[in-house]
Order: structure tokens, then sequence, then C-alpha cells
């Protein structure tokens, strides 16, 4: 007799079922160019949305159609600014569909990172119960190092605590160096230099002797694992396969690196933000993420959001001509 050999064969492509046979009335209850965004399924795509344009009812309806379509719930990620902009995002597409909804992977990318380095947190070299320091207990642990280093007793004075964390805060999320960093926004520290890179490097041995890790050292961490353990990086692609980032205008070189890792196997992620906004360029956020995205992903599918539910044409009008005189 013939043997036949059973294979057990990744996700891939999603069952093929017709609207007709779907519960949410999607072309109706969307408008065009929602409704394209919402039916696009494989292959990354950039959403263009303003404010006011429905982006966060086009997410919710996708998620749903998702769904619909038969991709497994847990394989969808979806990844925004604040944790409670997921939750609610994900209970209104449960509330438009039904509890399936509730099983999507959601939350900001430091809840994401958080959840994925306790499970392999050795390949970082770090233990899984590592304990997270928020804002104040990483100013609190430089403090420490300063004043054990003596740089709290010099004749000139020495950056506090809160400028100092913010000094390498910022160079970890622009990507630059603590001398670029000192050069372009902390120029009267520069003669400081030195003793700042002493410390910084105190800092980053002291986390790792304690097994700490500050918000920074999430995203750090997590782009690590995803660059240098390529089964790690293959189980995490096969296990997320659809990715979805609300705000990207506000993303940081580190985050967009990490999202091309995670799709790097399969290339559906969607992207959503708005091209004319960024105001947290102070935190590492950069508007090349979202004008680049087209460049970084060929076959790229770009969809604009353009029809306003919430500004009278005059305002509109106003904004318009403002955005159409900026360079990019």
């Amino acid at each position: 007799m013939k043997k036949y050999l059973l294979k057990k064969t990744p996700f891939a492509e999603p069952p093929q079922e017709t609207e007709h046979h779907f519960q949410i009335d999607y072309r109706n209850q969307l408008n065009p160019a929602q409704f394209a965004a919402v039916s696009s399924v494989n292959g990354p795509h950039l959403i263009i949305a303003g404010a006011g344009t429905g982006k966060t009812r086009t997410i919710v309806y996708r998620v749903a159609y998702l769904v619909e379509l038969g991709v497994p719930p847990e394989s969808i990620l979806l990844l925004t600014f604040t944790r409670r902009a997921a939750q609610e995002m994900l209970r209104r597409a449960s509330m438009l569909l039904d509890a399936r909804c509730e099983k999507v992977s959601g939350g900001t990318f430091h809840s994401f990172a958080n959840l994925v380095l306790r499970q392999y947190a050795p390949l970082v070299g770090f233990d899984s119960s590592f304990t997270i320091l928020d804002q104040g207990d990483a100013e609190d642990v430089v403090n420490l190092l300063r004043t054990q280093m003596k740089f709290d007793t010099r004749e000139k004075r020495f950056p506090r605590k809160q400028t100092l964390y913010d000094i390498f805060s910022k160079a970890v999320n622009t990507v630059r160096s603590v001398k670029e960093v000192l050069g372009t926004e902390y120029p009267h520290y520069e003669d400081h230099c030195d003793d700042i890179l002493r410390l910084q490097q105190a800092f980053e041995v002291y986390k790792a002797h304690h097994n700490l890790m500050d918000y920074d050292d999430l995203l750090l961490h997590l782009r690590k694992l995803l660059r240098d353990a390529p089964k790690v990086r293959e189980t995490l692609c096969a296990r997320y396969r659809y990715i979805m980032v609300d705000e990207y205008q506000d993303t940081n070189l580190i985050q967009a690196e990490i999202i091309r890792l995670l799709a790097s196997s399969h290339g559906n992620v969607m992207v959503v933000g708005d091209d004319s906004q960024s105001i947290y360029s102070f935190r590492g956020a950069t508007i090349r993420n979202i004008l680049d995205f087209p460049d970084q992903y060929p076959g790229c599918n770009v969809i604009r959001l353009e029809e306003n539910y919430r500004s009278t044409q005059p305002i509109l009008d106003l904004t318009n001509e403002i955005i159409r005189r900026a360079r990019d």
C-alpha cells in the first residue's frame, strides 16, 4: 500500500470567504477609502489618515474583517500608542463582531517587548524575572552612580539626574551617540562629555548586573533578539501573521526596525498615521518612518483617508493651505 506523509503546514493565507457570508456589511458601513483599507489583507499597506477621517473606525473594522475572513485572532498583532487605545479598539471590534476579537494581541511596543522578552530574556543576557525601571527609578539609579563616581562634587556644575537620563534616552531613541546629543541639544555640557560617557557605561553595567531594564532597554533588547536570534524571529513571524500599527508617525527608528523584522517573512503589515503630524520628535519619533515606508516595503499599497467627519470646510481649507507649504 502506498504511504502518505501528512505534514502540518504553517498558516499562510486566510480562508477565502466571500463578503456574502460576512456578518457585517463592510461596504455600506464604510466610505470607499475606508473599505479599501479594511479589505486590504496581504502585503504592506500604508494608510494616510488625518484627524477626523475615521482612522480608529477603520482599524476596528479591519480587525473584525480579518477575523471574519478566517484569520486566527491570535495571529493578529495590533500595536498602538497607549495600552488604553488598544483595549478600546479591541473592545469596539468585539462589540462589532463577537468575542473572538478579544483574542487579538494588542498593546504598546513596550508591553509587547516585555511579553516577548519574558520568554526569551536569556538570549539577550538577562534572566526572565528582570525588573522594569520606570523613569523615576532609572533617574534614581543614575543619581546613585553620579554620587558614587563623585561627579556631584565638581566645581563646574555637572548635569542633574533628570538631564543625564534624558541625554541617555535621547541617544537611544534617536539612534545617536551621547556626544551627538550633547553637541546638538546640550552644548553647555560638552566639557563633561567624557565623564557623562563613563556614567552611561556604569549605568548599563549596573542594570545588567542587577537584572534591570528601563523602557528604552525593552525596545533595544527586543530589536537585538529579532536581529540576532533567527529561530526566534521565525517563530514570532509565524505567530504574528498580520501586523497593524497605529500612529505610525509617532514611532522612532528602533520601533520601525522591530516592525520590519517581525514582518520579514510575510510582509503583511499595515501602518496607519498622519504624514502631516509630528509632535513627538522630542521623544525620538521621526516623520521619516511614514514618509519612507513605501520605499522600505516594495509593492506597498498607499490608501488615503481624506473624507473628514470632524471639521468644517473653512478650517480644512486653512490647514490644507498651511500643509501645502511644507517641504515634505
